[in-house]
């Protein structure tokens, strides 16, 4: 690691790195800033973003530092199958969230967030469930990709970890502050631009730098069997099946994913998205294989993290001009995604907080709203730069997190097609998911003897809904139930007694299993049904006027029933008896 040092710029000159890069994306975000701002506009920036800026802000928002860094660590750990399990599957999870999207939109044309339309469906207490579960996810984004700023800071400058991380925080908030979603979608093009140039020649060159490819004939001794193995049932299962599950949740429970569902052009949303998962597969699988080729040469990060792959191999093989377009790489891919955490949580705080349940949807006040937005700003971005000083493992962040979604994919998605899901449902299916979880993924009872047999049979029922899910989405529920079902039937006689070893993946598959059995179970009997229409008419823009009144419907004795407004705070649900689905 002799190199590192003397690959290290000077302080003037990453001071200089960081001004040219913020400076530049404030300069974008005050062009399109407004005198007057705009509630709606700040969320969602008016439901009427175009292809190439949708496209390349989906592309930025799941490529973040955090990709890049996990993918290199994954190479390094499971050798070339790594960054193929993680950057493959990570592409077509997006690919997986358009049919689902355009089936939110269509009943939630004007929403902000997937938790406003939670609540227009159930009520506050799954409105908060996943407002929450959203707070902490990108919460914990935003730390992981202040995590990656500081280590690169650090690594490559005289400036130390945590100043890094101030001056990362700092720069992503001066752009994002005064726009909001804005500001992120139209920076993210310019940054997604840069990333993409940026790898196309900076992954080369340290490929061919570092004597490629007679190190990977030199350098297979470095190997174990299960690392020189493209089949590796090894990286499968540690990398590849968690990781499955993980971005499934990641796409439909995120709201940094649903902020641009609802900001794109509804007749774009199919392109939008199998645009950016071919960017999100091409960048991140490149990327990754950085650290396959550090396992071939028998590179050792410095102090043992795996965070450090990256900038360590950066610093070692490229010349001070392309060690500045590999900084400013990093720089992009990391504020990409931090600003659409910020942009994230402004928007729940705005809408779901303040506009739904501190003031309610007709009396909230768009000025106050923005305020609120803004204020979000600064206090995510203060909690994250303290939580970063932890500097854990981002690999292990992300899965967790992901799995922590899982618990929330078949109940949210089920009532935006099922009319028997009830609030209830949803709100006991999430918390018993949960509470199997959280001891299953920590270890915190023994999986030895039955209780591990019943881990196993749960974990087998959650292949069969992760797979079902991916195929409804495009093929119906006929085929999702033919695909479910066979998958349970195949992978039982091979899990069952030793999918329990594998925690990581089965504290995913029981959070999927537990959820879905139970909402399934409290709502199948259900004689109620809900009618989709009323969601559109109790979201839409706060700025607009938009009215979530009592709605009439029929009752189902006859006469009229008023539907309670959401905005009345009653938890539950907010449906009457009695009315149907559309």
């Amino acid at each position: 690691m002799g190199g590192l040092e003397t690959a290290q710029f000077n302080a003037l000159v990453v001071v200089g790195l960081l001004v040219f890069f913020y400076g530049g994306t404030f300069l974008i975000s005050t062009r399109i800033g407004k005198k007057e701002e705009n509630a709606d506009g700040y969320m969602t920036a008016g439901n009427n973003i175009g292809f190439g800026i949708s496209a390349a802000s989906m592309t930025a928002t799941w490529i973040w530092a955090a990709s890049m860094y996990a993918s290199a660590t994954s190479g390094y750990t499971y050798g070339i199958s790594g960054p193929i399990h993680y950057g493959l599957w990570g592409a077509l999870m997006i690919l997986f969230i358009y049919p689902f999207g355009r089936r939110i939109r269509a009943v939630a044309p004007k929403a902000h967030t997937l938790a406003e339309v939670m609540y227009a469906r159930h009520g506050r207490s799954s409105q908060l469930m996943l407002a929450g579960s959203n707070v902490v996810g990108s919460l914990i984004s935003l730390m992981s990709n202040f995590i990656a700023g500081g280590v690169l800071i650090s690594m490559l400058s005289p400036f130390t970890f945590t100043q890094g991380v101030f001056a990362i925080a700092a720069g992503v908030l001066l752009y994002t502050l005064w726009s909001g979603f804005r500001a992120s979608v139209l920076t993210d093009f310019v940054q997604v631009v840069a990333m993409l140039g940026a790898v196309a020649v900076i992954v080369p060159f340290i490929f061919l730098a570092a004597d490629f490819p007679a190190a990977f004939e030199t350098g297979a001794a470095h190997l174990t069997a299960e690392q020189g193995d493209f089949f590796s049932s090894v990286a499968f299962m540690e990398q590849g099946a968690p990781y499955i599950a993980a971005v499934l949740a990641y796409a439909i429970g995120n709201q940094t994913i649903a902020q641009r569902l609802f900001a794109v052009k509804e007749d774009l949303i199919k392109p939008t998205f199998i645009t950016a998962t071919i960017g999100y597969g091409a960048m991140v699988i490149g990327v990754g294989m950085l650290g396959v080729l550090a396992l071939y040469l028998g590179y050792e990060p410095v102090g043992g993290d795996p965070n450090n792959i990256i900038p360590g191999m950066a610093a070692e093989y490229l010349p001070p001009v392309l060690l500045g377009l590999f900084f400013i790489m990093i720089v992009g891919a990391l504020s990409s995604t931090a600003d659409s955490d910020l942009a994230a949580l402004s928007s729940i705080m705005m809408a779901d907080v303040y506009g739904q349940n501190v003031a309610g949807k007709e009396k909230a006040d768009p000025k106050t709203m923005l305020l609120v937005g803004r204020i979000t700003m600064v206090v995510a971005t203060a909690l994250a730069v303290a939580f970063a000083s932890l500097q854990l493992n981002i690999l292990d962040l992300l899965v967790f997190v992901g799995a922590l979604w899982g618990a929330l994919v078949f109940p949210v998605l089920a009532s935006f097609y099922w009319d028997k899901v009830s609030g209830k449902a949803f709100t006991t299916s999430v918390l018993a998911a949960l509470a199997v979880f959280l001891p299953v993924r920590f270890g915190w009872i023994s999986v030895d003897g039955v209780f591990g047999i019943v881990v196993d049979v749960l974990s087998v029922i959650g292949i069969g809904v992760v797979l079902g899910l991916m195929v409804f989405g495009f093929f119906g529920a006929r085929a999702a139930k033919i695909v479910g079902a066979a998958a349970v039937v195949v992978s039982a006689p091979f899990a069952i007694g030793s999918l329990h070893e594998y925690a990581t993946l089965c504290g995913s598959l029981v959070a999927y299993s537990v959820s879905t059995v139970i909402c399934w179970a409290m709502s199948v009997r259900r004689r109620e049904g809900f009618d989709f229409g009323l969601i559109a008419q109790r979201t839409g823009d706060f700025d607009g006027g938009s009215s979530a009144a009592a709605v009439p419907v029929p009752a189902a004795a006859g006469g009229e029933a008023r539907v309670p407004s959401p905005a009345g705070g009653a938890d539950g649900d907010p449906e009457p008896a009695g009315t149907s689905a559309k």
